[in-house]
């Protein structure tokens, strides 16, 4: 049954259910939520209400949020600056990074009131447009490859080893956002018995995954 339905089948009954015994209330309640499928309490709302007017009451939607483009580029350079957070965790980390944020963007209190008012939906849709940009950038020059997993054994389940020549070895890219030009390769082993029995590597730096293998 469609909204305006509803609402026409509820001026015809109101009355009824007014001038109804008790026990002819309750036959016409039942049958207002079976035709309506509206809630019992919804119903019982709207059948003790006053009486409906000749049109149902149109629904007001909240007024949207107006966020300057100001805001959000300040939103942009926070979250690139913490390393691109998820929406939740960016918002819990904004108190902490809006005094970072005042020494490079003069922020105003309205702008930190914006800032503060951001939700986490309302932060992954003023971000899909910079996250569409980031996917499309370059971060390095390394590239997966199959030759060696057939002459190297490799082991990806646990690394409870207890003698040394387990080693992670991974090149790292030093190109920042760019990876046009040259820069700076930095090739990375450890030996997992020697070197990580603290912490056992899992990725070092932003370039290749590691690549671990018995020596």
């Amino acid at each position: 049954m469609s909204r305006q339905g509803r609402w026409e089948y509820l001026k015809a009954i109101h009355p009824r259910y007014r001038q109804a015994s008790r026990a002819e209330k309750q036959r016409i309640l039942d049958e207002f939520c079976h035709v309506t499928r509206y809630h019992r309490k919804s119903a019982l709302r709207l059948l003790n209400g006053p009486p409906p007017g000749r049109q149902p009451p149109r629904r007001r939607r909240p007024p949207a949020c107006q966020y300057s483009t100001r805001v959000i580029q300040v939103l942009a350079a926070i979250w690139a600056a913490a390393g691109y957070p998820w929406s939740v965790r960016l918002k819990a980390l904004l108190p902490l990074w809006l005094p970072w944020a005042r020494t490079r963007f003069r922020l105003t209190p309205a702008l930190e009131a914006q800032l503060l008012a951001f939700s986490s939906r309302q932060m992954d849709r003023r971000l899909r447009p910079y996250k569409g940009q980031l996917k499309n950038r370059l971060y390095g020059r390394t590239k997966p490859g199959t030759l060696l997993k057939h002459h190297i054994p490799l082991r990806t389940d646990r690394w409870d080893v207890t003698v040394p020549r387990f080693t992670e070895i991974d090149l790292v890219a030093h190109s920042g956002e760019c990876g046009e030009g040259e820069f700076v390769h930095s090739l990375n082993q450890t030996d997992i018995h020697i070197d990580g029995r603290a912490v056992p590597l899992r990725k070092v730096g932003g370039g290749s995954g590691g690549l671990r293998h018995a020596l």
